[in-house]
Parts: structure tokens; sequence; C-alpha cells
């Protein structure tokens, strides 16, 4: 991907009317199954232990034949995500543990930011996946913070850098090249991570194919058993629409 492909990425993904809390009236669930028994995971592991990663580059955690299958797109730069991350997420692996319900998060890039801490939770692939993801909602507002208080030449000097050079000074001045080595993730390995150009275009294929889908206005957005969910952003709305499904 191009320095000028990364900017347009920013730039386009920022105007989308996303991030933004659904209003009161969601749609009707995917299905109305009646509630399903537990099914037992593989022995010495828990459900959400279990997480692989897709062709297309979304993360699945639990079990692969449940009958129930969510999908969440997000954005570790959307304060809505954030807030759904900290009220729904222990909430909603406890469906998944009982092994009725799948849950695949699919990352949607919003900007540089959003970017460079994407390429950082996805760095040392499924196993970490999920606990990086919730970890980097937790620094989110701190990054927000750092961010506003660059200077305006700084930034600049940003624009004018190759893109893995670009996620490498961001994550230094935002801490989360820090972040990630405390987390076992070395400098040489977030490097590698940062000039991974299919990791990239992957990642950018992705935001592509949600934009394109019709409905989606932004993150979170969820997709239960092959069906979009509208202005379904919190987890009130969402858990009646999961246990309506049979989950």
């Amino acid at each position: 991907m191009t320095k000028a492909h990364l900017l347009a990425l920013g730039a386009a993904a920022l105007a989308l009317a996303g991030c933004n809390k659904g209003a009161d009236n969601a749609t009707a669930p995917a299905n109305g199954s009646a509630a399903a028994g537990t099914v037992a995971p593989p022995a010495g592991q828990e459900w959400t232990q279990v997480v692989s990663q897709t062709a297309d580059g979304g993360f699945v955690m639990g079990n692969p034949n449940a009958p129930v299958k969510l999908v969440e797109y997000l954005s570790l730069t959307c304060p809505h995500c954030k807030e759904f991350a900290e009220t729904g997420y222990a909430k909603l692996q406890d469906y998944v543990k009982k092994g009725t319900l799948s849950l695949e998060v699919r990352n949607y890039v919003r900007d540089p930011i959003d970017m460079t801490a994407t390429l950082v939770s996805r760095c040392n692939g499924p196993a970490t996946y999920f606990a990086m993801t919730e970890q980097a909602f937790e620094q989110q507002s701190e990054i927000m913070t750092k961010i506003q208080g660059l200077p305006q030449a700084e930034l600049q000097r940003l624009q004018g850098l190759q893109p893995a050079e670009q996620f490498k000074s961001l994550a230094a001045m935002l801490g989360i090249d820090q972040f990630a080595k405390q987390r076992g993730v070395p400098q040489s390995k977030l490097d590698q991570c940062f000039a991974d150009k299919a990791a990239l275009d992957q990642l950018v294929a992705m935001q592509k194919t949600a934009n394109e889908m019709p409905g989606f206005v932004g993150t979170p957005t969820f997709i239960l058993n092959g069906k979009m969910l509208e202005n379904t952003g919190t987890w009130d709305k969402l858990e009646p629409q999961l246990k309506a499904a049979g989950a």
C-alpha cells in the first residue's frame, strides 16, 4: 500500500457516518430458534481459547460449528466500540463458552492511528488477538489524548513518511510500541508487522467489503447468522437477539 493509499484510507473512512450509537429500533433477530444446550469444548480448554483466522482476515473465537454465528466489525479508534467492549465482551464470552455461539471480529480501519494499533493487535496471530484487542480499547483514551497533543509540524512530518515508518513513528509517539512490548511483542516483530504489505492490503480489503455492504453505516456493526443487525450497537440491544437466535 502506498503512502497516498494510506492517507486516502484514513480520510475516506472518517468521512463515513460511522462509529455512532444506533437508534432504539433494532431489527428482528436472524431467526427464532429456541435456546440450545451447551457444547463441550476440546479437552483442557474453554471455547474462548479456541481462536482461528479466516481467509479474509477475521478472527473467530469459539466452537466453529456453533449454530449461532456473530460477526462484529470494530475500529480500535471508535469510542462506541470501546464502550461495547467494556460493557458487553465479558457477557458475550459467556455465550461463547457454552459452545452455541461463535464470535468473529473483523477490523474496520479508519485512520493511520487505527491501522497502527490494529497491526499490533494482530501481530502475534490468533492466540493473543482478542486479549490484545480488549486491552487496546483500554488504552484508547490515552492514545487519543496523546495524538491531540502532537505539534502540527510533527503531524505533517508523519504524512511525509512511507507507511511502515509512519506506523513505527506513531507507535513510538503514542506508546503503542511499549504496549506491545509489555505483551511479548519485541521491536523486531513490530517492524515486521508494520512492513507487512499483505496484512495492510487485507485490512484495506476488509474495510472495502464493509463499505460495500448494504446498510453498513459504521462501527460497531453486528451480523447475526448472515443478517446485519440495524441500530444494534449496545449489549442491551444485542443480547435479546442472541437469545432469540438460540445462543
